[in-house]
């Protein structure tokens, strides 16, 4: 039975070295050209990696568009972000500049695009331009904030289920001058999706915190306050540091992470400089 676990995996017979950057969360994939074809094995030892690390990095690699697009496209079909800036001619491929004019906003602990029915797998993220100093990347494990739940929360959110939205796009929309028919045409194609509170991973089977502060509405069913309260502690889970690992990026370091099993936060330390990012998501599948 495979239970994940970072020892056991780098006992295999790999064909790159790991470089672990926590005792449970974030793993260096070192000795490997993401340029060229993935053989199956090394694919498969990839999203097992994936999948014990919850986030996985690579460096120096200088990939093209189609060849980011061509390794994220291994592990599941790439999804098109309706509301973020998108990079010419790649409509899958989300391009994210801040500088002087724009200042970080990805700076709260999520998980991505929970407002989708079926969110994210995962996300691909290539650093273009990092800025000299700062804008590092923090992941959260969302199982051991899970496992350190108390058994009287645990049982109080079994079944739990809860609301999410695009609300804070939806006020960006506003702000830019989107007519009424055409906030109405997003409400439409995107509801606002009823996830568990606490979701089964697909592939690990292990339980996870699966509410964010970015997307996450409301437990339906619960009293407001109750609500209120209980979103914010769990929210607060992520930014516990023995749950975390932090990436001090390069030009052309990649990370991968699983949305299923992780948040994160990019760290908006860097203003006024650049700091430019080409990202693309992997659909996942509905959670329960």
């Amino acid at each position: 039975m495979n239970d994940f676990n970072p020892d056991a995996f780098e006992q295999k017979n790999l064909p790159f070295t790991v470089n672990r950057l926590s005792p449970s969360i974030g793993g260096e994939i070192l000795d490997i050209d993401l340029t060229k074809p993935l053989d199956n094995i090394t694919k498969e030892l990839i999203y097992e990696a994936l999948l014990v690390y919850k986030v996985i990095f690579f460096r120096d690699q200088d990939l093209s568009t189609e060849q980011h697009m061509d390794f994220s496209r291994n592990f599941g079909e790439l999804e098109i972000h309706p509301f973020a800036p998108k990079k010419d001619n790649f409509p899958e491929v989300l391009v994210i500049t801040h500088n002087e004019k724009s200042k970080g906003r990805e700076n709260t602990w999520h998980s991505d695009v929970t407002w989708r029915s079926k969110p994210s797998l995962g996300s691909v993220l290539r650093m273009i331009e990092k800025p000299q100093h700062g804008g590092d990347t923090l992941f959260s494990d969302m199982y051991a904030a899970y496992e350190n739940l108390s058994d009287e929360i645990k049982d109080k959110l079994e079944g739990a289920i809860a609301v999410h939205d695009f609300a804070n796009f939806r006020n960006r929309l506003i702000k830019e001058g989107k007519s009424d028919a055409e906030i109405k045409a997003f409400n439409e194609e995107y509801p606002m999706p009823e996830h568990p509170v606490i979701r089964t991973h697909p592939d690990t089977n292990k339980k996870v915190i699966y509410v964010n502060a970015a997307f996450t509405q409301y437990i339906k069913g619960w009293d407001q306050l109750e609500s209120d309260e209980m979103l914010k502690y769990l929210y607060s889970r992520a930014s516990v540091p023995e749950y975390q690992c932090r990436f001090a990026w390069q030009d052309n370091s990649i990370a991968f992470w699983d949305n299923r099993a992780c948040q994160h936060y990019a760290n908006s330390d860097y203003w006024p400089n650049v700091r430019k990012v080409e990202r693309v998501t992997i659909i996942g599948d509905r959670p329960y």
